[in-house]
């Protein structure tokens, strides 16, 4: 019996508006059938390990509709200069459906939500959430790949002490220490600007270094950093300067500009990133949209990163074997 015939993510909700239609990230295809996608969106619509102001619940729901403008010119994505859906398969597989009224079950119920879009052979572009949704994804993508180098943006450390059992978007990343899911001398935190007793072996470019020091210099530290490990990359919206994310449960003053952020994600091509993150978007607490804006953007070109990724992999390809490109 022939094998079924690969879905055509390529084809996307249009509408005709960018105001109007379903607000999929990107107007990709809603689809929980997602054999063949090589990139799988998905929200995570949890907040209850929150310390401050809640509401990053509605994080997910705010990305997707900041990302209509974005979905009009994909056919030459900025910067990368290609349409990101010639060269992958995108779908977004909706939200992980999490009850409420047992927050303690959320972090199996994730965790197994994304051991099934990782069985599939699919990235995970994931949109929480408070911070702690990182903590069951990394457990997933552990699984799969091994200890993984963290590329960790955020206002906050976040490896305060943990008990190994509280709901806190504060204290995971020790507890993801403690349990070897990350390898910290191959991790890398940027922007912050909370004061710690240890850097438990991250290395720590806080934000008054990259405003000293410039994007590019961060930039090279994060390749240096990483190196070749296989990487997860996680970014809390608050690592942006109250000015370009106010939309957030714990704002701290004095962070990276939307453009500093910008550059150094899109410069981390050359490394192995087998999964991201965009935390903490409480949309309750933004203007204009900004803070959404900006979380998809980030989103958006890291799928942009992969798209050119898979192209220059595949002008190699034809150039080794001496054929012409295939699309």
């Amino acid at each position: 019996m022939p094998d079924a015939p690969r879905q055509d993510f390529s084809i996307r909700q249009d509408t005709g508006m960018t105001y109007s239609g379903a607000l999929s990230f990107l107007r990709c295809r809603y689809t929980r059938d997602i054999e063949g996608a090589d990139i799988v969106v998905s929200g995570l619509p949890f907040d209850c390990a929150t310390t401050f102001r809640p509401g990053a619940r509605f994080g997910p729901a705010a990305i997707r509709a900041a990302s209509v403008q974005l979905a009009e010119i994909t056919e030459r994505a900025f910067p990368f200069g290609i349409d990101p859906f010639t060269r992958l398969g995108v779908a977004d597989y909706g939200d992980c459906e999490l009850d409420s009224g047992y927050p303690q079950r959320a972090a199996a119920v994730i965790e197994s939500h994304a051991r099934t879009i990782l069985a599939a052979g699919a990235t995970m572009l994931t949109f929480g959430g408070d911070h702690f949704v990182t903590y069951p994804l990394l457990r997933a993508h552990a699984e799969k790949h091994g200890p993984l180098a963290l590329i960790h943006f955020d206002a906050h450390v976040d490896t305060w002490e943990d008990d190994g059992e509280r709901l806190d978007h504060g204290s995971m990343f020790l507890r993801a220490k403690r349990e070897g899911l990350i390898d910290v001398a191959h991790s890398v935190q940027i922007g912050i600007r909370a004061y710690s007793e240890s850097d438990h072996g991250f290395t720590i470019l806080d934000a008054p270094w990259v405003h000293e020091h410039g994007p590019g210099a961060a930039l090279r530290e994060t390749l240096g950093v990483v190196g070749e490990r296989k990487a997860y990359l996680t970014f809390d919206i608050d690592c942006l300067d109250p000015a370009f994310a106010p939309g957030t449960g714990t704002p701290v003053a004095g962070g990276l500009s939307s453009a500093q952020a910008l550059a150094i994600v899109r410069g981390l091509g050359p490394l192995d990133i087998v999964g991201m993150d965009v935390v903490e978007v409480a949309p309750a607490y933004d203007h204009a949209e900004i803070t959404a804006i900006a979380a998809a953007t980030l989103a958006h070109d890291f799928i942009g990163l992969q798209a050119l990724k898979q192209a220059e992999a595949s002008k190699t390809r034809t150039a080794s074997s001496g054929g012409k490109p295939r699309h």
